[in-house]
């Protein structure tokens, strides 16, 4: 019978991390599965071993690998170790869970979904779809005509961004999520730096760990990106792509103003760098695209997952022909995922309106939930559907000390890119089921931010 492989020798350097020792171990440990040391399936070294090694006491250690398995990172498995998990922490964001009314009375503000609202039910338009082409036609292969379609309405719905593209500078996809993969497949290669926001949205991290991508973090203010910061970061790594959010960027919610806008871009041009742009906030905003002012250098991905359709998996790359010439011949990895049932309803959505109003619902939402969160916490916040708010302490204390007392708020260890770790975590207004359970939430959270 085969026994449980042998513990690794990975031995983490605490310096310089969080001074309450089991949070700088788990920080260690994430940062070594996100970076590749640590792999899915690694055995940890014991908990006796590694105290002796850290020179601190056992308990140290069993509270690090207790509050690592809570965020998903490894798993401990009596008699056999501690193992590093294959699921990563960002995709646990993503996980089902249970509800707000559920045990524990737990409301989770930690995943960015939009508003559930009275009345945005697919049934109707799903039957009608039905009985209109028929379930023969909607579960084959899609036809040519319908990617045609799909590529007329995203051109549409990109030029109500301010950013008019002609239909094949369009290519549909199933989500926008799908689209970066495969940007980032045909734009950059295994081992290449791409530049990023010194805190990146969980898929971007994701993603680069899936394509071994190397992430260089651009130093951000309260704007977003500096263009100093970006041109230096050309300079030292010689980057060819940069993956950026400018407007309502996610987790920090900020967005670009027009003379740093200008800024940025007369810098990408210098370095004749790619930006791929994740616009799938931009749409609660009148704030065009970056790529508005790089039409040789930007590829602009987005969809309708947050506008209140998670489920639809409708996305879009768009952008420069010479940049989407080798995106768009990997038909396998743009266009063929996409379900024609999906897609077919999505061009209807885009065609009649119907997309445009749920947006509308979701940004009037939005504004309402701002202002409880604005009076319920007394500070002023940006119209966006996710707030980046600052902790007294340490942000994976804030973040505990919420789930506490009742509240999922996700610390910005989650999203860092380096290893400095902002005080403050994200939490998404949206997420809570109604007003009132949002209500709730903000009322636990104001002393824990206080």
């Amino acid at each position: 019978m085969t026994g449980a492989p042998a513990p690794t020798d990975w031995l983490p350097d605490l310096t310089g991390r969080n001074r309450v020792k089991y949070l700088a171990l788990v920080e260690a440990i994430a940062d070594a599965v996100a970076a590749g040391t640590l792999k899915p399936g690694d055995r940890l070294p014991t908990h006796r071993d590694l105290a002796w090694r850290l020179k601190v006491n056992t308990s140290t250690i069993t509270q690090a690998y207790r509050e690592a398995a809570r965020r998903h990172l490894v798993s401990g498995e009596v008699g056999r170790g501690t193992y590093v998990l294959a699921d990563s922490t960002e995709a646990t964001l993503f996980a089902l869970r249970d509800a707000p009314e559920a045990a524990d009375d737990l409301i989770d503000l930690s995943t960015n979904v939009p508003a559930a609202l009275p009345g945005d039910d697919l049934a109707a338009d799903l039957a009608a779809l039905v009985a209109e082409s028929g379930a023969a036609a909607l579960t084959a292969y899609h036809p040519a005509a319908l990617l045609r379609r799909s590529a007329v309405a995203g051109a549409r719905w990109l030029a109500d961004r301010g950013l008019p593209l002609r239909p094949a500078q369009v290519i549909p996809c199933a989500g926008a999520q799908q689209g970066l993969l495969a940007a980032l497949l045909a734009l950059a290669g295994p081992g290449e730096t791409v530049l990023v926001e010194d805190v990146t949205f969980p898929g971007m991290k994701a993603l680069a760990r899936q394509l071994r991508l190397k992430l260089h973090p651009l130093p951000m203010d309260a704007e977003g990106i500096t263009a100093e910061g970006l041109d230096a970061a050309c300079r030292l790594t010689a980057a060819r792509v940069a993956v950026l959010v400018p407007v309502l960027q996610n987790p920090t919610a900020a967005t670009l103003g027009p003379e740093r806008r200008e800024a940025v871009a007369a810098i990408v041009r210098r370095h004749g760098l790619t930006v791929v742009e994740d616009d799938v906030y931009g749409a609660f905003t009148d704030t065009p695209p970056l790529a508005a002012l790089l039409p040789e250098h930007g590829v602009v991905v987005t969809g309708l997952a947050k506008v209140g359709a998670p489920g639809l998996r409708f996305g879009l790359i768009a952008g420069a022909p010479r940049l989407l010439a080798p995106i768009a011949a990997e038909v396998h990895a743009t266009s063929w995922p996409a379900s024609p049932l999906l897609l077919d309803l999505a061009c209807r959505w885009l065609e009649d309106g119907t997309a445009l109003a749920l947006r509308d619902r979701q940004k009037a939402e939005i504004a309402e939930r701002r202002r409880l969160a604005e009076r319920l916490l007394g500070r002023a916040l940006p119209l966006s559907p996710h707030q980046w708010l600052a902790t007294r302490g340490d942000p994976e204390d804030a973040a505990v000390t919420a789930r506490a007392a009742g509240v999922e708020v996700v610390p910005s260890g989650l999203f860092a890119v380096g290893r400095e770790r902002p005080q403050a975590v994200r939490l998404s207004l949206t997420a809570a089921r109604s007003r009132r359970a949002l209500s709730v939430a903000l009322e636990r959270l104001a002393p824990v931010l206080a």
